[in-house]
């Protein structure tokens, strides 16, 4: 029988497919400190709120402060809402870090370390490398989510109770709705940072520093946010991947405003696939130094 190209020369019982298995990479991952530290403040985060909310004495005079008043009586008001209220304070920038976290410092880490060739003369083959790694990655950034999602429910629910979801765009939400227009914000907010999570992958594999691909992850994300703001742009707007960042608003209306959020689906998906497609590209082809 004939044997491929990458078998050839290799050990007895050697097979590609079983190089660099999921597991272990999951739980060398588990064992960095980046990680339990990104996993550990997404648990902390809605406990800081919850106990800064501690501190709000009720009183009205705010001195032009009435609308951060309504914010926080409104994220105080049950468990749903608190929920809700993380989701929105976190969405712009600390999720974007995070994500950006843990797909730019996965490749540029190793090749920082200078662990990169070494695993490849294992021999791991290099598309195999990258997938496991971006699975990896995606197993984590969810993760992520949830535990900031689920800490926030469990917290809030416990000191506020189990009440309908409110909001400033839409009617009031009896709770088993609230929880389902919930999971569907989570989840969109998922899709809507795959675009931050192809860009940093991208770039960790186009440089040896891990804090240049998050960095330079997170600063584009930035920028385009910035750019999204000048309408003078016009209908260029659209393209940028920010422009739809904040569809999901639209879940909670009523009736549920779904149109932005389809936009911003294929926008998400269309920006991720184009970044890790060129990822691969890339690192297939690229001389390894370190």
């Amino acid at each position: 029988m004939a044997q491929s190209s990458s078998t050839v020369g290799a050990a007895a019982g050697y097979r590609p497919s079983a190089t660099l298995p999921f597991g272990a990479e999951f739980r060398r991952q588990a064992s960095r400190r980046r990680t339990q530290l990104a996993l550990g403040f997404m648990v902390l985060l809605p406990l800081i709120i919850l106990v800064a909310f501690q501190f709000d004495s009720g009183d009205d005079d705010r001195g032009g402060r009435g609308e951060f008043s309504s914010m926080s009586d409104l994220a105080t008001s049950g468990g749903l809402n608190f929920t809700l209220f993380s989701l929105l304070v976190s969405a712009s920038f600390l999720l974007v870090v995070v994500v950006a976290l843990f797909f730019g410092d996965t490749v540029a880490s190793e090749a920082s370390w200078g662990s990169l060739r070494y695993l490849l003369a294992v021999p791991v083959p290099r598309a195999r490398l990258l997938t496991v790694k971006l699975l990896v990655a995606l197993a984590y950034a969810g993760l992520a989510l949830v535990l900031l999602a689920g800490t926030a429910l469990a917290a809030g629910t416990l000191r506020y109770g189990w009440e309908p979801l409110r909001s400033q765009v839409a009617a009031q939400l009896e709770p088993g709705e609230g929880l389902l227009r919930l999971l569907a914000v989570l989840g969109y907010l998922a899709v809507v940072l795959l675009a931050v999570a192809g860009l940093a992958f991208l770039l960790s594999v186009l440089t040896d520093a891990a804090l240049g691909a998050v960095g330079g992850a997170v600063l584009l994300w930035i920028l385009s946010s910035i750019l999204d703001q000048i309408t003078a742009l016009g209908g260029l707007r659209a393209f940028l991947p920010t422009h739809y960042s904040s569809a999901w608003l639209g879940l909670l209306s009523t009736p549920m405003q779904t149109d932005d959020v389809v936009r911003g689906c294929i926008s998400a998906i269309s920006y991720a696939t184009l970044f890790w497609s060129l990822a691969y590209w890339r690192f297939t082809r690229k001389d390894i130094t370190s």
